[in-house]
C-alpha cells in the first residue's frame, strides 16, 4: 500500500512524509527552513532518510535538530555617553577604520553614524551618537533626536564613560536613557587613571547599577582592551541573518564622510566657538579618469567668521584645503581635486530650512 500522508512532530518541528516509492512504514524527513538547504518546493531538506522503521523517525529527527546548522551573530550596537568621552575614537578602534572624525573639543559628532563590521561569524552595526547635552538651539535638538532614534533599534548599548571622572554624573545620564536592552559600561581612558583604587571603586559603582550587564575597562586611543570588548559584544548579540550584504562599511554616502573630514580640519585649525558655528556641504563629487573633483561649501554665521576661515591672503583656507585633501585621498584611495568656498548663512543653526539642506 502506498500513501502520501503527512504529519508533524510538534517537539522537533520536522515534517515526516511517507515516501510513496518505498514500502509501508518507511519514511523520509524534511526539516524546517532554518536547518538546511532550500528545495524547489520551498521546504528545506537536511537529509533524506529512506527505508527507516517508523519507530525510529522521531529519534532521528531529534538528533538532526540538535546538529543545527550554525547561524551568525547579528545586531545593532549603539554607543552613548557624554561629549568627549571617546565614543568616536572607540568606534574607529572597533572598526579598524576611520569612520568618525575626532577632536579634543567636545560635541564634534553631530550625526548618528552607522558603521558595519562584518565577518564570517558575525555582523555588528555600530552607531556613534552625538554626546548627550541639554539642547540650546535647533541643531542641538536635532543631535539629541539622533540619540533618541538610536535607543529604538538597539540590541545592545555601550555606555562609555571617562574612567577618571566622577561616575555619578555619567550614571544620571545613563539612567535618563531608560534602556530596554542589555548594556556594557565601557570605562575609557583607563590608562590615564593612576590610582587603581579609584578605578576599582568606579567599576564597582557601575556594576551595582540595574542597567549594567558588565563593566569593561579600555583605552580606545591605544586600542587596549578593544578586542576583548568586541568579543563580549558578539557574545551578547542574537543569532540571525546579516542586515547588510556586501562589504560596505556604512549606510552613509561617501559625500557625507568627505564633508566630515573637511569639518574635522576646521576643529583642528580654529579655536573657541568658530568650529561650532560652522558646517560643510559637499556640492560636487565627480569621478574623472585620473582623479575625483570635489567642491564643498563651508557655512558660517557671520562675515567676520568668513574672514577668519579665509585668512590673510587666503592662507588659512589653503592650509585647510591641503590638510583635508590629504585625508580625503587616503579615505578614497584616489587623487582628489578639492575646491572650498565659504558662505555666510546667519543663524543657520536655528533655521529648519538650512538644517534640512545641510543634512540635519
Amino acid at each position: 500500500m502506498k500513501t502520501d500522508k503527512t504529519f508533524s512532530n510538534s517537539e522537533t518541528g520536522a515534517a515526516c512524509h511517507r515516501n510513496p516509492d518505498v514500502v509501508s512504514g518507511k519514511f523520509q524527513i524534511d526539516m524546517p527552513a532554518s536547518t538546511g538547504f532550500i528545495l524547489p518546493s520551498g521546504k528545506v531538506k537536511l537529509s533524506t532518510i529512506n527505508l527507516i522503521p517508523l519507530c525510529t523517525v522521531n529519534k532521528i529527527a531529534l538528533q538532526v535538530i540538535k546538529q543545527k546548522t550554525f547561524q551568525m551573530k547579528a545586531g545593532f550596537v549603539n554607543i552613548f555617553g557624554k561629549p568627549n568621552a571617546g565614543k568616536s575614537t572607540l568606534l574607529n578602534a572597533l572598526m579598524g577604520e576611520k569612520m568618525a572624525i575626532v577632536s579634543h573639543k567636545v560635541q564634534t559628532t553631530r550625526h548618528r553614524i552607522k558603521a558595519i563590521l562584518t565577518d564570517k561569524d558575525y555582523q555588528v552595526i555600530f552607531s556613534d551618537t552625538p554626546g548627550i547635552i541639554e539642547p540650546k538651539y535647533k541643531l542641538h535638538q536635532k543631535m539629541m533626536d539622533a540619540v533618541k532614534s538610536s535607543l529604538e533599534d538597539a540590541d545592545l548599548a555601550l555606555l562609555i564613560a571617562d574612567a577618571g571622572e566622577n561616575p555619578e554624573e555619567n550614571d544620571a545620564i545613563f539612567k535618563s536613557l531608560k534602556l530596554k536592552v542589555p548594556a556594557i559600561v565601557v570605562l575609557n581612558k583607563a590608562d590615564t587613571v593612576k590610582d587603581e583604587s579609584q578605578l576599582s571603586a568606579t567599576r564597582s559603582f557601575f556594576e551595582q547599577q540595574p542597567y549594567c550587564r558588565e563593566v569593561i575597562t579600555i583605552s580606545a586611543l591605544k586600542k587596549k582592551g578593544v578586542n576583548e570588548l568586541l568579543q563580549r559584544i558578539i557574545s551578547l548579540l542574537p543569532e540571525g541573518n546579516p542586515f547588510y550584504e556586501g562589504d560596505d562599511l556604512s549606510d552613509m554616502p561617501t559625500k557625507f564622510f568627505v564633508g566630515e573630514l573637511i569639518r574635522e580640519k576646521i576643529f583642528q585649525l580654529f579655536h573657541e566657538e568658530l568650529p561650532y558655528h560652522t558646517t560643510v556641504l559637499v556640492q560636487e563629487f565627480k569621478e574623472k579618469q585620473t582623479l575625483i573633483k570635489i567642491g564643498a561649501d563651508i557655512i558660517v554665521q557671520r562675515e567676520t567668521q568668513k574672514g577668519i576661515i579665509l585668512g590673510e591672503g587666503g592662507s588659512m583656507i589653503k592650509k585647510l584645503g591641503s590638510m583635508a585633501r590629504k585625508d580625503i585621498e587616503e579615505f578614497l584611495g584616489q587623487k582628489v581635486f578639492l575646491e572650498l568656498f565659504v558662505k555666510v548663512r546667519p543663524k543657520w543653526r536655528d533655521n529648519d530650512i538650512h538644517l534640512r539642506e545641510y543634512g540635519y
